[in-house]
């Protein structure tokens, strides 16, 4: 996209972003959130008044941030924020841009979570690879009995963006902890452990797609089949889990049987997959004996 040099509008800008944009799936709702944040102001904003006036140097940003979505990056990568649950999440290139699929992980960790201290059980919360603090923050946020939530990430980077989100979004009622996966946490301390882990295959398609090409590959790729992650985490939950204690994974739609099937090679029962809005497997999870 060339800025031109003179004074334009938001409605001019708009038509000619959407013309460079018009080959990814949302061209139009893209443009106008990239005008929106280089302008400052809410979509909302750019419709009602299209005589808006952009200078030429508002304009060049502008198309700089175009040209980078029309390239495939993800577009919360250029605003800096992703909306998730009920807030809005500061994101960069050190974390995957959540997906609102995490959502019906939070739903299950909630209920989990709700279970647990009806029966004066209480206990803690782990969310592992916790990236920007997506899942942790929510569960902090709603979760009933407010229990002390842990959230650990391997990347130092992750682990910042998640700190400044904790900070703003639920201060407090986080600890973060950098490791891999249960390394960090305690064992037999956790009435709850969940986890959106890397569940694609190497050579999935998928890595190939508009955003996800440039997402942090560790956070997407989990091993040839997709499952390496899920069955690291499943073995060093058990260790973390007090009896009864229950984990929670989100995978991909056709990895339900296989999640079921490594849970309980990893030794827990109960072992059942949740589907979500679309009635695609989601969620699987199991309880420590």
């Amino acid at each position: 996209m060339t800025p031109g040099a003179r004074t334009g509008t938001a409605g001019e800008a708009l038509a000619e972003a959407r013309g460079v944009l018009a080959t990814l799936d949302h061209p139009g709702l893209d443009a106008s959130v990239l005008l929106a944040r280089t302008l400052d102001l809410p979509r909302t904003a750019l419709i009602a008044r299209p005589e808006i006036p952009i200078d030429p140097a508002a304009k060049r940003r502008f198309g700089e941030l175009v040209g980078r979505r029309a390239a495939g990056e993800p577009l919360a990568w250029l605003t800096g924020r992703r909306e998730f649950w009920s807030f809005e999440l500061e994101v960069d290139r050190s974390t995957l841009v959540p997906r609102p699929e995490t959502e019906r992980l939070v739903e299950a960790v909630l209920e989990a979570v709700g279970e647990a201290v009806s029966g004066d059980e209480g206990g803690r919360v782990a969310d592992l690879g916790t990236g920007c603090g997506a899942v942790a923050i929510a569960v902090a946020r709603e979760a009933a009995g407010q229990p002390e939530v842990v959230a650990t990430d391997i990347d130092a980077g992750a682990l910042e963006v998640a700190r400044r989100n904790v900070r703003r979004l639920a201060p407090g009622r986080v600890e973060l902890r950098r490791g891999s996966w249960c390394e960090p946490l305690e064992a037999g301390a956790y009435a709850v452990i969940a986890s959106n882990p890397p569940y694609l295959r190497a050579d999935d398609p998928h890595l190939l797609g508009d955003g996800v090409r440039h997402e942090p590959r560790r956070a997407l790729v989990g091993g040839r089949d997709g499952l390496a992650a899920i069955r690291a985490i499943g073995h060093g939950a058990v260790r973390c889990l007090r009896p009864g204690g229950r984990l929670l994974l989100e995978h991909g739609a056709e990895q339900g049987a296989a999640a079921r099937a490594a849970l309980a090679a990893a030794g827990f029962e109960r072992v059942r997959t949740l589907r979500d809005l679309g009635g695609r497997d989601r969620v699987t999870q199991g309880t420590r004996p």
